[in-house]
């Protein structure tokens, strides 16, 4: 595993270490829209590309389906609105069904693609509750499947992704029309 480390006074403290110094580059602001750097919204350019390029996985009429490059899970997909807005309570009618509706309906297709067991949803409402890009609302779509918590990612701060996120980009797009 990593190196171990030691604790107060010189004696090791039983910890092992898994570095991950890429994690710097987003916690530094990289695709990230934040006071001092000229990053402009991801979640406002992603839509001007093509869908592949952009890891779009659907498009509605009011929002859309990413992929989340920084992904909590395999799946782990982004519910955006085009407009860009922060908070859920000024969204309009429309754009929260349609934002709601969108939601469900990954659920289902992530089930059928990947046979999610359980999903967690969330949305982080300003930078104080944790959101990385808080200027522009987005739902969060977790997919879970039974021991996906393993000592990995609650131990060594580390995720392990099975599948490249294009290949489950083109997986969960082909099948998202398929399902009703």
């Amino acid at each position: 595993m990593g190196e171990k480390l030691t604790g107060g006074a010189g004696m090791p403290d039983g910890w092992s270490r898994l570095w991950a110094p890429h994690r710097i580059a987003y916690l530094s602001g990289e695709n990230r829209p934040l006071p001092g750097n000229d990053v402009p919204c991801p979640f406002c350019r992603i839509p001007t590309l093509d869908d592949a390029k952009g890891l779009i996985v659907a498009r509605g009429a009011e929002c859309y389906a990413v992929m989340n490059l920084y992904p909590y899970n395999a799946g782990h997909m982004l519910i955006c609105t085009y407009r860009h807005i922060a908070d859920l309570t000024d969204l309009t009618e429309s754009e929260r069904n349609e934002l709601f509706a969108m939601t469900a309906h990954a659920m289902k297709v992530v089930r059928k693609v990947s046979d999610a067991k359980g999903f967690n949803l969330g949305m982080n409402q300003g930078s104080i509750s944790g959101a990385g890009i808080a200027e522009h609302i987005h739902q969060h779509v977790v997919p879970r499947w039974g021991g996906d918590a393993n000592f990995m990612p609650v131990i060594g701060q580390t995720k392990v992704l099975p599948q490249l996120l294009q290949v489950t980009r083109d997986e969960l797009a082909a099948a998202w029309n398929l399902v009703d």
